[in-house]
C-alpha cells in the first residue's frame, strides 16, 4: 500500500499527546532515529546502534572514535529532555528559545580555533562562518534576522496543516540561511523544524542522512529564489518515510 503525507498527519491527530509520558512514548524510537540522522548529516560517525546506546544507557561500551561524536549524541537526548515540557505546553517560538537548544546541541562540542576567537555555545556567532554566496548574515545583523524570522512566524495564522508545513518550512530555511552560530546551524534547525511542527500538532520528522543531497538542493533553491514548494514537498516525502516500516513480509505500514 502507498502512504501519503495527509495518511501520516491524520493517524498523528488521533493520538492525544497531553503530557511528556505521552511524547516518551509517541517518540520513543523517533528521537534515536532523528538524532543518528540529524548528527550524520554533520559528519559524525556513530553507529544506530551508538547513538541507541547513549539515549537509553546514558553510555557506549568499547567506543574509540572521536570524543565529538558521543558528546553530539548526548547533547541530543539532553535537548530533548529540554524541550519535552516545551513541546506539550506549545512554548512558542522566541529567541531565548533559540540560543538555549544551540547551547544544548553544541555543549562540550566547540572546537579550539572557535574557542579562541571567542565563540561560545549559547550564544550568536563573533565572526563570519558564511557557505557559498547567499548563505550566512554578518555577526552583527544576527540578532535582528533572528527576531525577524520568530516575529514573522508567531504573527502568521496558522489554521491548517498546509499552512502550518510551509511557514514551519519558511521558517528552516530562513534560519538556515541566516547561519546564527559558529556551529551547530543544521542541527538547531532541523530541531527548531519539528518543534515548530509538534506544538501545531503535526508529525515531526526525519531528514534522513542519504537524502541529505535533496535536502541542501531544497535549501538552496530557498537561498536563490526564496520558493518554498519544493522544501515543502520534500518534507511530506521525509514525513512518509519518517513514519512508514515494512513488516517481515514485505507490507507496508505505518508505526505510529
Amino acid at each position: 500500500m502507498h502512504f501519503t503525507y495527509n495518511d501520516i498527519l491524520t493517524r498523528w491527530k488521533e493520538k492525544k499527546i497531553d503530557s511528556t509520558a505521552d511524547l516518551d512514548v509517541m517518540l520513543g524510537n523517533f528521537r534515536v532515529l532523528f538524532a543518528y540522522n540529524s548528527n550524520r548529516i554533520e559528519g559524525s560517525e556513530l553507529t544506530i546502534h551508538q547513538t541507541r546506546e547513549i539515549f537509553e544507557n546514558g553510555k557506549v561500551i568499547g567506543y574509540t572514535g572521536d570524543l565529538r561524536a558521543l558528546f553530539e549524541a548526548e547533547n541530543q537526548r539532553v535537548c530533548y529532555e529540554y524541550l519535552k515540557d516545551k513541546i506539550v505546553s506549545k512554548e512558542i517560538i522566541s529567541e531565548k528559545l533559540i540560543l538555549s537548544i544551540q547551547e544544548k546541541l553544541c555543549h562540550g562540542c566547540y572546537d579550539e580555533s572557535r574557542w579562541q576567537k571567542g565563540e561560545r555555545p549559547g550564544t550568536y556567532k563573533k565572526n563570519y562562518y558564511g557557505v557559498g554566496l547567499s548563505v550566512g548574515v554578518l555577526p552583527e545583523d544576527v540578532p535582528e534576522e533572528v527576531r525577524y524570522i520568530c516575529d514573522e512566524f508567531n504573527d502568521q495564522k496558522l489554521d491548517n496543516p498546509e499552512k502550518i508545513l510551509k511557514a514551519a518550512a519558511w521558517f528552516h530555511c530562513s534560519f538556515e540561511r541566516i547561519h546564527a552560530f559558529a556551529d551547530g546551524n543544521g542541527r538547531v534547525g532541523r530541531t527548531l523544524l519539528n518543534y515548530i511542527l509538534m506544538i501545531n500538532n503535526l508529525p515531526p520528522v526525519i531528514i534522513f542522512d542519504e537524502d541529505k543531497e535533496t535536502y541542501y538542493m531544497a535549501l538552496e533553491v530557498f537561498d536563490h529564489t526564496d520558493k518554498i514548494d519544493g522544501f515543502v514537498q520534500f518534507l511530506k516525502e521525509q514525513s512518509v518515510k519518517t513514519w512508514t516500516r515494512r513488516n517481515l513480509r514485505g507490507e507496508e505500514f505505518i508505526c505510529i
